[in-house]
């Protein structure tokens, strides 16, 4: 257990950081309410309503985020690969190609299927 207790503490002080700071922006940030303060900032163009549902998204704006996320998740994984490189020999590099040549299919059918162009 004594080996998890940095990472404990250093978790509760994120906590507290985070619950601080959002209680000292209430106690210490301005109280002067408006119309405008309240209504959605949209770059200086006139609010347009918004359904009761909240609209919808283009698909194009989930599909960039599950790109970041693949993409991230292949850092993730590079990096460990990449620090102990010598030690996994030639098993860790045959994975490792074919992890990125999975990765690459994917990337190129979004490609291919103009998920990356943006009109």
């Amino acid at each position: 257990m004594d080996l998890y207790l940095p990472i404990v503490v250093l978790g509760a002080l994120a906590a507290a950081f985070a619950v601080g700071s959002v209680i000292m922006a209430a106690f210490t940030g301005p109280k002067r309410w408006n119309r405008a303060k309240l209504e959605s900032y949209e770059c200086g163009i006139e609010p347009t309503p918004q359904p009761v549902g909240g609209g919808r998204f283009p698909i194009k704006y989930y599909l960039t985020a599950m790109l970041f996320i693949v993409f991230d998740i292949e850092i993730i994984f590079l990096y460990p690969w990449a620090a102990s490189f010598d030690r996994l020999g030639l098993f860790g590099l045959v994975e490792m190609v074919l992890f990125i040549a999975t990765v690459l299919v994917a990337y190129a059918y979004v490609w291919r299927r103009g998920g990356l162009e943006w009109d």
